[in-house]
């Protein structure tokens, strides 16, 4: 089991309120990811459900059972954190072992629960390494095979990804998701970047200056965004944002448009404006349209063999259905 649930949970620092009232409810085996900008309080609630934070006020539920005042080290929660901390002296095998003998499980238990997740994270031909031989993934899939052999109730990542380089960002983030469909544990992801929280996520917590935005699997959030914040944070590259003019055709305050919803040509478009910079990148390619008046370059999403280049004059058609309202407070317009 791994149902967590928090009630009116909030944290302050001195005078400073940190994360405000907040309500969240994760079920039993899902896979939430908190995403939301650097400051915005995801691994400040992380650590209050690791209990490497005091709550101010509220509660916070695992399994039915108050944890709020529970010692990290009995909640049954285990925490992969960014940094592998990994004991360079010990091989694989006993750094994996490790919180095993702390917990004081015979010698034998110890092995079969090593090897068992040394089979799952593909570390078995390592086990005898130490961790400054192996690369950037295989530490930090010893560090998860550290929490593995605790068989939590739920395993909580604080950006586990960030100091690998792209490549490996990628595979450890499909063997995460592998792990996902094979433990079948509650898995709480904490990252900056939404490309993560879109391919992993069952559900998805938007956090802004410590509030949760919108919570929703991710395309719910990708078609349905509460609010121009979420609208802007989902989707990669994200929402183009017009107004004025442009938004008052369609009696809102702003209009949202994605990249993949325009449709780029020579001429006959609803808008019209120049190529800033074209980016080519084999199967996509990207235009930055300046367009008078609009602050930003418009950005379009086309395919690879595109041929406009920068001083082209296009014409830019949004995709009618598929146009964002958002109101003078930012909400969506339905």
């Amino acid at each position: 089991m791994g149902q967590i649930t928090l009630n009116q949970i909030t944290k302050s620092f001195g005078d400073v309120q940190v994360i405000p009232p907040l309500d969240l409810q994760i079920d039993d085996g899902e896979f939430v990811v908190f995403v939301g900008p650097s400051g915005c309080g995801k691994s400040t609630l992380l650590r209050l459900i690791a209990g490497l934070e005091d709550v101010s006020s509220g509660d916070i539920n695992i399994d039915g059972r108050n944890a709020t005042e529970v010692p990290p080290a009995k909640r049954g929660l285990a925490m992969v954190f960014q940094s592998y901390a990994l004991y360079p002296h010990m091989s694989v095998r006993k750094n994996i072992a490790f919180p095993l003998r702390m917990a004081g499980i015979d010698k034998a238990a110890q092995d079969a629960k090593v090897a068992a997740a040394a089979k799952v994270l593909n570390l078995t031909d390592y086990l005898d390494r130490r961790p400054g031989q192996l690369s950037g993934g295989q530490r930090q899939r010893v560090a998860i095979g550290r929490a593995i052999v605790r068989e939590p109730a739920a395993f909580l990542f604080d950006e586990p990804l960030s100091n690998l380089d792209a490549a490996l960002r990628v595979n450890m983030r499909l063997e995460i998701s592998e792990l996902h469909q094979s433990l079948k544990t509650t898995m709480i992801y904490v990252t900056h970047d939404q490309v993560e929280a879109m391919t992993m996520a069952d559900k998805i917590v938007v956090l802004h200056a410590g509030r949760i935005e919108q919570v929703g699997s991710p395309l719910e959030l990708y078609h349905t965004p509460r609010n121009k914040f979420v609208a802007g944070f989902i989707g990669s590259p994200k929402m183009n944002f017009l107004s004025g003019r442009f938004a008052t055709e369609f009696d809102a305050a702003t209009i949202g448009v994605r990249p993949e919803h325009l449709t780029v040509s020579h001429s006959d478009g609803k808008w019209v404006g120049k190529v800033a910079v074209s980016e080519h990148l084999g199967s996509d390619t990207f235009l930055y349209v300046d367009m008078d008046g609009v602050d930003e370059p418009v950005t379009v999403r086309s395919t690879g063999e595109i041929g406009f280049r920068h001083g082209d004059t296009v014409h830019l058609t949004p995709t009618a259905d598929k146009i964002h309202r958002f109101d003078n407070q930012d909400l969506r317009i339905a």
